[in-house]
């Protein structure tokens, strides 16, 4: 499976716009955790910067979607489709 084949296949498991909603704010969450992190120069903290996306996200997969993360099968493409969900959110590609 290609990579732009695995988004699309990524899309179809957060259709919930509660879902994509929590994911958005795990990932500001993230961008936020990153900034005070360089701020504060706490740079061994920065391992933990993919991590804080994950209770936003699979909470909005467990109470809204109903269904597994697909961090669970393929953990780096998924966080990668992460960001690509992001702007395509932010740009209005796909509704928040």
């Amino acid at each position: 499976m290609s990579f732009s084949q695995y988004y699309q296949h990524y899309l179809t498991l957060h259709q919930n716009k509660s879902n994509r909603r929590l994911h958005v704010i795990g990932q500001c969450c993230t961008i936020s955790y990153v900034i005070l992190v360089v701020y504060f120069e706490i740079w061994l903290l920065l391992v933990l910067s993919p991590l804080v996306v994950y209770p936003f996200a699979w909470s909005g997969h467990y109470f809204f979607e109903k269904n597994t993360p697909a961090a669970f099968s393929n953990p780096l493409w998924a966080k990668l489709c992460d960001w690509i969900m992001l702007k395509d959110i932010l740009i209005g590609k796909i509704p928040a």
